[in-house]
């Protein structure tokens, strides 16, 4: 059930060409956190449609990488970028840092994934928290030391308490819900920072 709310940002994205809504929504929590800095190397799971690697790109200039997976066909104006690379990937298939072309875990990982929606808020929810845990269960195998992380999570009960135990793998551990999320959403973003 997606809808497209043609508001206020959704038209800013359009007039500043970018392919979605949810790049100010990155481009808060960084101005705020500073989660990403210049020359990092980014992976971007679940990057569809591309938005988030378009900030983040211009972010970490020449000098940095971001590579983006997602199961969906790739887009290949993301892929133009000059610093990028994305791949058609499920992240549970990536068995080692090799399968994307890298040596080194990521001085960044973000995660601006959601479920299919299908309007109903407790199968949503579980969904939700479904990714998530996927993504904090691979999050050893990505993410260097002292790296930062920003997830998008549906709250929920299940969520908070999930997320309660994961504070321990961050030297901070903040939650944000940025002005451009619409009012009726119940999406908010975890920002990790010096992971553990």
């Amino acid at each position: 059930m997606g809808f497209k709310v043609k508001d206020h940002y959704f038209n800013k994205a359009k007039k500043d060409n970018y392919f979605a809504r949810s790049i100010y929504k990155l481009e808060e929590i960084d101005k705020k956190y500073s989660v990403i800095k210049k020359g990092d190397s980014v992976l971007d799971l679940g990057y569809h449609p591309g938005s988030w690697i378009q900030y983040s790109s211009k972010k970490v200039g020449t000098s940095g990488e971001v590579i983006g997976i997602d199961i969906k066909e790739i887009n290949l104006k993301v892929q133009a970028l000059p610093n990028v690379r994305v791949y058609k990937k499920d992240v549970n298939d990536i068995s080692e840092l090799a399968d994307l072309e890298v040596e080194k875990k990521f001085d960044v990982v973000v995660s601006d994934m959601a479920p299919n929606t299908t309007g109903i808020k407790s199968v949503d929810q579980v969904r939700s928290l479904q990714l998530v845990e996927m993504v904090f269960y691979h999050l050893p195998q990505f993410l260097k030391k002292e790296g930062n992380f920003v997830i998008k999570v549906f709250d929920s009960h299940e969520a908070q308490t999930f997320l309660k135990q994961q504070k321990k793998l961050f030297k901070k551990f903040e939650y944000l819900k940025p002005k451009s999320t619409r009012s009726v959403s119940k999406e908010f973003f975890v920002i990790g920072m010096g992971y553990k």
